[in-house]
């Protein structure tokens, strides 16, 4: 969350970062209830020094009668004490409501827009766009020239590709009917040898984060409810895209940065010891409240799939650089998997509430002959610090502050499953292995069984 004292000091500019991000939040009444606050706080302090006056005056005093008197108005200004602390509380409760619901500001050059479509693309990746041009009558390969000088020209498609789900049932990949009877829609098998892809994947984004001083970990698949809410997730509430267990105060976690962020929750740690930077593996738990159309089809909007999580805890002067890094191994990893992908900067519109700046990787898709995001990266600054009680301490210095928390997704790996089958199809109906997957998959293709 924000700082109180910045929110009332920048109202303006906070509100209008609120509705740059068209988050509804009310800031002249949180500048007037904290204004409130601080007056009643004090004037609850002032009276709390009047009462200990008196209180040790009362034995000071000869005459009985004088005694009484000061023990009624001792006891007056207890009640009138009690009074105010109850106000308080009342006007505590409001203002963490509000403040709750304030976005983080946005980084200056973040595009400003109401949605994805004013998201500003950067860059494209090293491997280009293939596509499928049904108006012409191709005989051969035709290949495609790209704007980026040097960049290694790759055949056009020259048979009309699969998407990801006609592959599959093709290939005995998936089942999603299955899935369907055992847990419902947008649940699914991953079969033969789309588990051996999973698993490749997971350890292709895993080598390539070890090489980089990333700490490998697996996560619980549940976390308390402050901490989701500390990482910005609303554990409950009719916009929520978290699974909550009944009756208790944990829910499924929705991605590992929710149990990562939670590692230095109401801890302190010595700036020394920063950055800290973790790849977690989890399960993935979302309940995709409202999605419809195309995108819902197959993989790409799944209630439950598997990450590769990247997370760091920096020193505010480092989390710049810091996600610069994360948005270059994420472009590492698909380079990798030889996947045409392109970098958008996130518009404001589009940024979740802890987010400063987000980049997120959309990569081509050809079985919907569109981009499609497969990676977000994103530098929430202090914001979820703020939440979650994570600071640091420089040694020799008074106080602590609060570190700043990143996060970047390696691998997804339901979308990344999509990418590698859909651009790496072949006419015959198989799928070829990208090289940087051979060792674990133990062959170059993926063909009908038998």
């Amino acid at each position: 969350m924000l700082d109180r004292k910045f929110i009332v000091e920048n109202a303006e500019l906070v509100e209008r970062n609120c509705r740059h991000r068209n988050v509804a939040a009310d800031i002249g009444r949180f500048v007037e209830l904290e204004g409130r606050r601080r007056a009643r706080q004090a004037e609850m302090e002032r009276l709390n020094q009047e009462a200990n006056r008196v209180s040790k005056s009362i034995g000071e005093a000869k005459d009985p009668a004088e005694r009484d008197v000061r023990k009624n108005r001792g006891r007056a200004l207890r009640d009138e004490v009690a009074q105010i602390k109850t106000e308080l509380d009342r006007i505590e409760g409001e203002l963490a409501v509000i403040q709750s619901g304030i976005p983080n500001m946005s980084h200056p050059d973040a595009p400003v827009g109401v949605d994805d479509k004013a998201n500003l693309e950067l860059a494209r990746g090293k491997t280009p766009v293939r596509e499928f041009h049904d108006h012409l009558e191709l005989k051969q390969e035709v290949t495609v020239q790209v704007e980026r000088p040097g960049t290694a020209l790759l055949p056009q498609f020259d048979f009309r590709p699969l998407d990801h789900v006609e592959l599959a049932e093709k290939l005995d990949l998936l089942d999603f009917e299955a899935g369907a009877r055992v847990a419902g829609h947008g649940f699914y098998f991953l079969k033969n040898d789309a588990v051996r892809l999973e698993l490749a994947l997971q350890a292709y984004a895993l080598d390539v984060l070890s090489s980089e001083g990333f700490t490998p970990m697996t996560t619980p698949d549940l976390a308390r409810n402050e901490i989701l809410d500390g990482t910005g997730y609303i554990p409950r509430g009719p916009e929520t895209q978290i699974y909550s267990i009944e009756n208790s105060d944990l829910s499924l976690i929705a991605t590992a940065e929710i149990p990562l962020g939670g590692l230095l929750a109401g801890r302190i740690v010595d700036a020394d010891e920063l950055p800290v930077k973790l790849c977690g593996i989890s399960h993935c738990f979302r309940t995709e409240a409202g999605a419809a159309g195309r995108a819902t089809r197959g993989l790409y909007r799944v209630h439950q799939f598997t990450k590769v999580e990247m997370f760091a805890f920096t020193l505010p002067e480092a989390s710049d650089a810091m996600l610069e890094h994360l948005r270059g191994l994420e472009c590492r990893i698909f380079d990798g998997l030889e996947i045409p992908y392109r970098v958008v900067d996130t518009a404001t519109g589009d940024l979740g509430g802890p987010a400063y700046r987000k980049y997120d990787l959309e990569a081509w898709m050809p079985g919907r002959g569109e981009f499609g995001e497969v990676t977000s990266t994103s530098n929430c600054t202090d914001y979820q610090a703020r939440r979650l009680g994570a600071r640091y301490k420089v040694k020799g210095e008074k106080g602590t502050h609060f570190v700043h928390t990143l996060n970047g997704t390696a691998i997804a790996i339901s979308r990344a499953l999509i990418a590698v089958l859909e651009n790496h199809q072949q006419a015959d109906g198989s799928v070829a292995i990208p090289a940087a997957l051979r060792p674990w998959m133990g062959k170059d293709e993926i063909r009908p069984r038998q």
